[in-house]
């Protein structure tokens, strides 16, 4: 799984491209459309860049920069012009696209939302972060699932973003419903060096599944962003890496007929099989249980920590935000369903 970053494309291969662009400074409606047509020009270099190019990937925060604000005159509507105008550049240049968004959200918070739109201009996936990065972010938690979508050649893809990697969970929802590449889009800076690495890794590794992952690169003048692109096949391996070059695209090819192969056919180490079939050599079937305290006590709301009554942090208050008063409301619908 590469073909030499892409350039060399197999029958069964798809070609994902992740642009490492440069942090931007957006506090103005006219830094608004300014970053939008710097997107969509990227979108343009991918195409020219890398003929066989099936998906290009954005960043999170690659429309909005990383000031975190929510100012309602700089939040985004899915039918809005920045969304029409990532839509076009799909159309004019033949490819799908990952798109980043803050939206707006006339009922609470705005969503930190990822987009795929496919090489017609049609919205493919539609996905609201499930998991903010508190105490720093305010954005209302997703509440519409996590899907997982048909890509190019039939490669089935799921979206999460930046913080979501950092819980297993996430990955292995993903995998769970099918996807054999999992997307991870970021604004992280270089303190959370260590462990994007080593999460992308075992993300792919535990799930059988192949990871695509890319911050915005560059300085804003306050924050540093780190790039470091990064695809990691279904043995958790790295077999493409960027590093902190602004704006540079990193590629590689994802061979789902691999994944595929090695999730019908590994005996050894077929974990996410091998969760719900315990001991299958032992026992019949293996134990098809849940024996998880951690599992069963979410699904009963009752989780808690052992040292839960010791934890400091527990809202934003820390970075300046005053505590919530509103309930989580879940399970909304997705509109592409």
């Amino acid at each position: 799984m590469n073909g030499l970053s892409g350039l060399n494309k197999s029958p069964a291969g798809v070609v994902v491209g992740l642009v490492q662009l440069q942090l931007p400074v957006v506090e103005t409606v006219e830094h608004l459309a300014g970053q939008t047509v710097k997107i969509t020009s990227m979108v343009e270099k991918a195409r020219k860049s890398y003929p066989n190019m099936d998906l290009v990937v954005f960043p999170e925060y690659a429309l909005h920069g990383l000031s975190m604000s929510t100012a309602d005159h700089l939040m985004v509507s899915l039918d809005g012009p920045q969304v029409n105008a990532f839509k076009q550049a799909c159309i004019d240049h033949r490819i799908w696209g990952c798109f980043s968004i803050m939206e707006k959200n006339p009922k609470g918070n705005p969503y930190n939302t990822g987009l795929i739109i496919d090489d017609k201009g049609q919205l493919q996936l539609y996905y609201r972060k499930f998991h903010p990065w508190i105490p720093v972010e305010a954005w209302e938690p997703g509440n519409m699932g996590i899907p997982v979508i048909t890509g190019p050649k039939g490669l089935k893809i799921g979206l999460i973003i930046c913080h979501d990697g950092m819980f297993p969970e996430m990955a292995r929802e993903c995998a769970y419903q099918g996807a054999e590449l999992m997307i991870r889009t970021a604004g992280y800076t270089a303190p959370i060096r260590h462990s994007w690495t080593i999460t992308n890794q075992a993300n792919a590794f535990q799930n059988l599944m192949a990871t695509a992952s890319v911050c915005l690169c560059g300085s804003d003048g306050t924050f540093d962003s780190m790039g470091e692109a990064m695809f990691c096949d279904h043995e958790g391996q790295i077999v493409s890496m960027g590093g902190g070059r602004v704006d540079e695209i990193i590629c590689s090819e994802i061979r789902a007929d691999l994944i595929r192969e090695a999730r019908e056919h590994w005996s050894v180490e077929n974990n996410i099989y091998q969760l719900y079939h315990r001991g299958y050599v032992a026992v019949k079937g293996g134990a098809q249980d849940c024996p998880y305290t951690f599992m069963q006590d979410m699904v009963r709301g009752q989780y808690v920590l052992p040292w839960d009554k010791n934890i400091i942090h527990k809202d934003g208050s820390s970075c300046g935000f005053e505590a919530p008063t509103r309930a989580f409301v879940g399970n909304e619908k997705n509109l592409l369903n």
